[in-house]
């Protein structure tokens, strides 16, 4: 039955096949029988539904391709952004899109293409500076949508705008600005006319169409230029052969970036073009600094990276560096939808001219656009990945070996012995601590998911209390404060991950009860707690004993000592010099320097409550411990 419902997802059937295919396949079928066909079920949905999603973005990516590619051919200015235009409502499903300029001469916002619209008035709008939102977008600069145009009073509104909007009968819309050389050219709108919502992704995608269109229409401008350099070649022959050089250098740069996406390239076939077109050298660095990709350009050091690229962040240009001893670099920000992916380094120019910075950042364009798609990928892993450690940990024995096979299509052995670690954060942290989460874990070929209000990781070939360390140290780095984590294991089959799974979070619980939040440990971490939280073997006693009292142990073996008595007698007298001493048959002074000597052994907190309870709870089953089974074993 499995079989037949990868068939139905290989041809990409619609849910209505999937059920009547489980319809037909439970008649006559027993209970158990028809209790994992449900749950065949409902696994082949969730991953159509998962293909449809990547199949949503694919789609997306080819648009932005496909844009990218008639750059590249560009001689109908108007066609190409005509092609935008249609995309943008293509890909985000509205009814009404439209690319608006601002009229420098009038000083007003006109449409200058439209696809969808039903009013001739609406199409010939001819907007205020200032008002509407599109003249909030000019004046910020930054995208801005709203569900409900007319009653939204984030912006200015004017009499008739707003009757043109209605006529247009626009309820819902987004607008995202053009910008070109830092300065707002015009806007690319998105109007719906129900209200709805305009998610991140949506916001980010029509971003990188304006980014399209800003491009287009600098590409036609360069194009005049060279015109108007060409009609004029008896005057200044040497001017246009140097222009018409810069603009055969940025239509190869385009070649060649183009070419890398659609080709499926990645962002070290981005340096390369760029040095091949460029020369020099070339690195492309992610946000926190790190190098990517890097065709040998030597990297100045991480805070002067990381402060150019926060500059070229903010200025949206291309940044000059200077660092003694070497050449001068030039940086330019990966940004999509405002979110900073990387930035790019060009290295070996001590003076870049004008078209070359644009090919620079266009360049980072191409980087932003193919490191937002590969992370769209990994978060898709991370989700079927966490959807995998959930049905581990909350039902294992119902598809045992349907679990160990998913986990193999993602690198992942459940056989193998992991630690299982389950740590609480702050409620406003978790979407991003779940991030780290999944990129911790697949470091180590192990599997992480939000689950209920913790998170949980299973890492194989870690020891629990390491692997607690491990986890809360990531999520401190990037956080900022201590979260409190409960580790267990080690344990290998999805039956003994999940067993190992409630004992993690016992352990979470218990050093919260305790009031060690921020702390992470297993449950010999926990002390003499630790030793009520589950059943445990001699050997599990003997370790507790010697985590306390080996120091004095080791002593009284090697030296003859009798620490061991004496601290015990300094408890059963109330911690009384004197009676300790009677009690001995020794002077008080021999009492006070083995205190001493013990003090030296076990630190200077042993007589804390705390640990002074730990060392009393040890010294009785110490006392206790199995004639059979030696104090070193």
């Amino acid at each position: 039955m499995r079989r037949s419902f990868v068939e139905l997802l290989e041809v990409g059937a619609p849910p209505e096949a999937f059920e009547s295919l489980a319809h037909a396949a439970a008649e006559g079928a027993g209970d158990q029988e028809l209790e994992e066909l449900r749950a065949q079920l409902a696994s082949a949905l969730r991953m159509r539904g998962l293909m449809e999603r990547q199949q949503h973005r694919e789609k997306q990516l080819r648009a932005l391709y496909q844009t990218a590619t008639d750059l590249t051919a560009l001689r109908d200015v108007d066609a190409v952004l005509g092609a935008i235009v249609r995309r943008a409502r293509e890909l985000l499903g509205v009814d009404v899109a439209y690319l608006s300029l601002i009229d420098d001469e009038r000083q007003d916002v006109y449409i200058r293409v439209s696809d969808g619209s039903v009013s001739a008035r609406f199409q010939g709008i001819r907007l205020p500076m200032g008002t509407g939102l599109g003249g909030l977008m000019v004046q910020t600069a930054a995208p801005y949508a709203t569900q409900d145009y007319q009653h939204d009073t984030g912006f200015l509104h004017d009499g008739p705008v707003d009757a043109s909007v209605a006529e247009e009968g626009i309820h819902a819309l987004l607008g995202v600005p053009l910008l070109l050389d830092g300065k707002v050219i015009g806007g690319l709108l998105a109007g719906n006319r129900r209200p709805r919502p305009f998610p991140p992704e949506e916001i980010a995608l029509a971003s990188s169409l304006a980014a399209h269109a800003a491009v287009a229409l600098e590409n036609a401008r360069l194009f005049a230029q060279a015109q108007q350099a060409l009609d004029r070649l008896n005057q200044a022959n040497q001017v246009i052969l140097e222009h018409a050089a810069s603009v055969e250098r940025a239509a190869e740069a385009h070649d060649r970036l183009t070419t890398v996406l659609l080709e499926g390239g990645g962002v070290s076939d981005v340096t390369v073009a760029l040095t091949e077109v460029l020369g020099g050298t070339a690195a492309i660095l992610g946000p926190d600094g790190s190098a990517l990709a890097n065709t040998g350009a030597p990297l100045p050091p991480l805070d002067r990276r990381r402060q150019a690229a926060t500059q070229a962040r903010a200025s949206g240009h291309t940044v000059e560096l200077h660092h003694p001893g070497d050449a001068t670099q030039w940086i330019a920000a990966a940004v999509a939808g405002g979110d900073h992916l990387g930035t790019v380094l060009l290295g070996g120019h001590q003076e870049l001219s004008e078209v070359g910075k644009r090919i620079l950042e266009r360049a980072a364009h191409v980087a932003a656009l193919l490191l937002l798609f590969h992370r769209s990928l990994a978060d898709t892993e991370d989700r079927v990945r966490g959807d995998l450690l959930i049905d581990v940990i909350t039902d294992p024995q119902r598809h045992e070996a349907t679990l160990r096979q998913r986990a193999r299509g993602h690198r992942a052995d459940l056989d193998t012995e992991h630690a299982v670690v389950v740590a609480r954060t702050k409620d406003v942290d978790r979407q991003r601590a779940a991030v780290v989460a999944a990129r911790l874990a697949a470091g180590y070929n192990g599997l992480a998911a939000s689950h209920l209000e913790d998170l949980v990781l299973a890492l194989p070939h870690v020891q629990p209390a390491a692997a607690a360390d491990l986890v809360a140290s990531r999520l401190h780095q990037v956080l900022g404060y201590r979260v409190t984590a409960g580790a267990a294991g080690p344990a290998a089959g999805a039956v003994s991950l999940s067993n190992a799974y409630r004992d993690a979070r016992r352990c979470l619980e218990a050093l919260i009860l305790l009031g060690r939040q921020g702390e992470a440990a297993d449950a010999g971490g926990l002390g003499f707690a630790g030793l009520l939280l589950g059943p445990q073997t001699p050997h599990d006693i003997h370790a507790y004993i010697e985590a306390r009292l080996g120091p004095l142990l080791q002593h009284d073996r090697q030296r003859g000592s009798e620490f061991l008595r004496t601290l015990e007698s300094y408890f059963q007298a109330d911690r009384s010099l004197a009676l300790t001493a009677r009690t001995l048959h020794v002077h008080v002074n021999t009492v006070s320097q083995r205190l001493r000597r013990i003090t030296m052994l076990l630190g200077s907190r042993w007589r804390d409550p705390q640990n002074a309870l730990e060392l009393q709870m040890a010294l009785q089953l110490h006392r206790l411990r199995p004639l059979d089974l030696p104090a070193g074993d």
